[in-house]
């Protein structure tokens, strides 16, 4: 694989981190990680929301692709790690992580963003709403998709969020975790530019050796994701795909997630 963390952010769960499970996990777990589990998990397989970089850093060539790239983020999880409080909803200057967490994509130069919820729907979608301005019903920018199956773990989550970016036609997706405040814009916007020159088809950031989130998977892996099972995410394919890449950043924000209060 090369330097590029994955889906370690978890789809679904609690914003603790992973895209799934509770939010602690990611993605959807916590948001701590898990996409389904805790968001502690990071869409990418990892729990925490840094993954060691099994990773090596790929060779660029222009592949000429200016297709559709979409975000996904991992917001349906239960935060358990972080105590009684949604971990989605606690606030960082003012304003909830997962508000910062949809604002990251919404600033970077994608077609769309999807964002995959289920605990506490009503809440975080109210926080979105005050803290984007936005109606989702006729809002061409955000797509909120329900993840009944939250307390699967993270993996139920990124699997709704790879059929929505199947079935948008997307060319790529970027799955981004609930409980990552303080990533960069930028840092996404290249991966985006190092997908379009051909550098892989899975693409984590990486700072000082180290993978992060959120990771970049080319439509060729949505099928793949759609059969993710557990809490790991995308973290298979990240570190045994041949066509994955490290990209490195100057953003120590893609190593630095909410699992427990004292993190923010």
């Amino acid at each position: 694989m090369n330097e590029d963390e994955g889906t370690d952010a978890n789809a679904n769960g609690d914003t603790d981190a992973n895209a799934n499970g509770d939010t602690d996990a990611n993605a959807n777990g916590d948001t701590d990680a898990n996409a389904n589990g805790d968001t502690d998990a990071n869409a990418n397989g990892d729990t925490d929301a840094n993954g060691d970089a099994d990773v090596n850093e790929a060779d660029t060539v222009d592949s000429g692709d200016d297709g559709q790239i979409g975000g996904v983020v991992l917001a349906a999880g239960r935060s358990r790690r972080f105590g009684e409080e949604n971990k989605l909803l606690a606030t960082v200057d003012g304003t909830p992580l997962v508000v910062h967490a949809v604002r990251t994509l919404l600033s970077a130069a994608l077609t769309r963003v999807v964002v995959v919820v289920g605990h506490e729907t009503n809440r975080v979608e109210a926080a979105l709403d005050d803290g984007l301005g936005v109606d989702f019903s006729v809002s061409a920018d955000i797509d909120v998709r329900y993840n009944a199956e939250y307390a699967a773990g993270q993996s139920t989550s990124v699997r709704i969020g790879a059929r929505a970016a199947d079935e948008l036609e997307w060319d790529a997706a970027v799955f981004a975790l609930g409980d990552m405040p303080w990533v960069d814009p930028e840092t996404i916007d290249q991966l985006c530019a190092a997908y379009r020159r051909g550098t892989g088809s899975i693409l984590a950031p990486s700072i000082d050796g180290q993978r992060g989130n959120p990771v970049l998977f080319g439509a060729a892996h949505f099928d793949a994701l759609t059969t993710v099972t557990g809490d790991r995410g995308g973290r298979h394919l990240i570190e045994s795909h041949d066509d994955a890449a490290l990209i490195p950043v100057a953003d120590p924000g893609i190593r630095r997630d909410v699992d427990e209060q004292a993190d923010l």
